[in-house]
């Protein structure tokens, strides 16, 4: 017992310390955290042998498969989810569909004989699966879950989750000798729609309660235990009813994004989820058997190519089909064409069942791992295919948008506004047109809506109607100028805080009669000035009055600019430096700045 905790901590710690070295390095070069995990992992266990058992090690570290699907069902709502239809059960059919039958014809023309079609079959559906951990993970790393390649790829994978029950399902069918099965492929189903229906009606009405109940007590650590026993006990529920535990972790998801404690149940699984997530990566190199890859690497030299080239042009063609542009096909290509977790399953259940011996089992599980390896190289070599110039989009989604403030336009100017709102506890719905700019604010944990400020469509889809007021950010004059002139147009009475680019921008601004606009870098250059002079010695008196005084100058140049034009006003500049000595200047030359005035109201 001893020796066997020393071993189990031994290998924990082997484990996190491979995990700690190469993530970073990985990242660091540009390859991504997903390839320095898998390295790692090859470098302990077939390398140099620090650690064995990686089958075993993978069983449990899916576990971060199935907190990832949960949290991913957080942030879908149902109706979300139903929106989504056409992708999953259209696109995603004819994916697993067409390339399941496109590899079961060549496994069948070239590596087996006519007569064994079953093992073909098998082969083919198994291959057809993507693996959705590496993909996931690869859109998260680069925040472009919410691009719109990223949500079809989502709906691909989604629909092959579901797709794993009936091809389990012909593992017993196919088999060739062996125990009968002891149930049909309609009691499989009943089974699990029943699992599935007692999800949905506990989802509904018990965790709510339940979770409430638990908060009510203040128990921190009973609130995250209750957490992973709705992760855990979904996907035990789904695993006992033949379908695949992430599906069922998945749905947990769906049914609580709209509870209210879905916040606090993201931030207790999300820990978790990243160490176990990591912890599969390891255990897939872990698993990498280097021998049957030596015995047969002609096989899976040549295997594994094929097999991601007819994938990514079967994903490519079909995601152009379903309305996707260039770019967005490839992209999605370029992310899917490995071989996925549950070949693993279904190929070692079709070796147990005698569908084709255990060394190909073997053979097939060494080309998924190579696949999944090579993953996140493909996916850099897929953007060598994108057409330059295309603009990437994102989807327009509004669902939970609506608050006090709309917020138009997230960039330098915006982020500031944003934490100071919601600082002030305002809630702040944010859109902006720059998927580059939203990638990188997700990645931030921000909340932002893709939309074009322009389209009034988008605005009334971003709840301006119900909005307290609209902060326009955005940069460009004249993109301001045109939100300015729609809102005015469209949604009249609604109060319009603009950010200006300059004088001119101002004064137009002005002409509008905007609420409330402000330049830019005005303020920020106060407050750099009065820095300045205290660097310099003047008292705090002093710069007040200076700055005041600066100030009023200004509002007084801009009110004589409304009316006579950008070039009036020069006589209020100062054109020539104060004499620096003395610094407290005579009482003649304060009355010259009307200093000891006081400063008019500025309107």
């Amino acid at each position: 017992m001893a020796a066997e905790g020393i071993s189990f901590y031994s290998h924990a710690l082997v484990l996190l310390g491979g995990a700690v070295i190469a993530a970073p390095l990985a990242k660091r070069i540009g390859l991504g955290t997903v390839l320095g995990y898998l390295a790692a992992g090859v470098i302990i266990g077939p390398v140099a042998r620090l650690v064995s058992g990686g089958d075993r090690i993978l069983e449990f570290s899916e576990l971060g498969v199935v907190l990832l699907l949960f949290l991913i069902g957080l942030e879908l709502k149902p109706s979300r989810l139903w929106s989504m239809r056409r992708e999953i059960f259209g696109l995603g059919l004819a994916q697993v569909a067409i390339t399941g039958i496109v590899l079961l014809g060549i496994v069948g023309a070239i590596a087996w004989p006519r007569d064994a079609l079953s093992s073909a079959a098998i082969i083919g559906f198994g291959l057809a699966l993507s693996s959705t951990a590496f993909a996931l993970q690869i859109l998260e790393e680069r925040g472009e879950r919410s691009t719109a390649y990223g949500q079809r790829a989502f709906s691909i994978l989604l629909f092959q989750d579901l797709a794993i029950v009936p091809i389990l399902a012909l593992v017993p069918l196919l088999a060739p000798y062996g125990a009968e099965a002891t149930s049909t492929p309609l009691q499989d189903f009943a089974i699990a729609l029943a699992a599935i229906a007692f999800i949905v009606v506990a989802g509904r009405y018990l965790l709510n309660p339940l979770l409430q109940l638990i908060a009510s007590t203040g128990a921190r650590e009973a609130m995250i235990a209750a957490a992973l026993l709705v992760v855990i006990g979904s996907a035990v529920l789904m695993q006992a009813a033949g379908m695949s535990m992430a599906m069922g972790s998945f749905l947990a998801g769906v049914l609580l994004a709209e509870s209210s404690y879905r916040h606090e149940l993201e931030a207790d699984i999300e820990p978790f989820r990243g160490i176990l997530l990591a912890l599969f990566f390891m255990a897939v190199g872990l698993s990498l058997e280097l021998d049957v890859i030596a015995q047969n690497y002609v096989l899976i030299i040549v295997a594994v190519p094929v097999l991601m080239i007819v994938k990514s042009l079967i994903i490519c063609g079909l995601c152009r089909i379903f309305g996707s542009g260039h770019n967005e096909a490839i992209r999605i290509a370029g992310l899917l064409p490995q071989s996925g977790e549950f070949g693993f399953v279904i190929f070692t259940a079709a070796a147990a069942a005698g569908i084709f011996p255990q060394s190909i089992a073997s053979i097939l599980i060494a080309i998924v791992t190579v696949s999944m390896v090579l993953t996140p190289l493909a996916s850099v070599l897929a953007n060598r295919f994108l057409h330059d110039g295309s603009a990437e989009e994102l989807e327009e989604n509004f669902e939970g948008a609506g608050s006090d403030v709309l917020m138009i336009g997230f960039s330098r100017f915006g982020q500031i506004v944003s934490q100071t709102l919601l600082a002030g506890g305002s809630d702040v719905t944010i859109i902006d047109h720059s998927a580059e700019r939203i990638r990188s604010a997700t990645k931030f944990g921000f909340k932002i809506y893709f939309g074009d400020g322009t389209r009034k469509n988008v605005l009334e889809a971003a709840g301006i109607r119900g909005a307290k007021l609209v902060a326009v950010c955005t940069h460009e004059k004249a993109t301001t100028d045109k939100i300015v002139d729609l809102i005015q147009a469209e949604f009249p009475g609604s109060r319009i805080f603009a950010r200006a680019y300059d004088r001119a921008h101002t004064l137009s601004l002005r002409e509008r009669e905007v609420e409330y606009e402000l330049r830019e870098t005005v303020e920020s250059s106060f407050i750099f000035s009065r820095k300045t002079l205290e660097a310099l010695g003047l008292d705090q008196e002093r710069v007040d009055a200076i700055i005041d005084e600066t100030r009023r100058r200004d509002e007084e140049r801009l009110r004589i600019q409304a009316v006579e034009g950008l070039s009036a006003g020069s006589d209020m500049l100062h054109t020539r430096p104060v004499t620096p000595e003395p610094l407290i200047k005579p009482k003649k030359e304060a009355e010259r700045l009307d200093l000891e005035k006081p400063p008019e109201s500025v309107e």
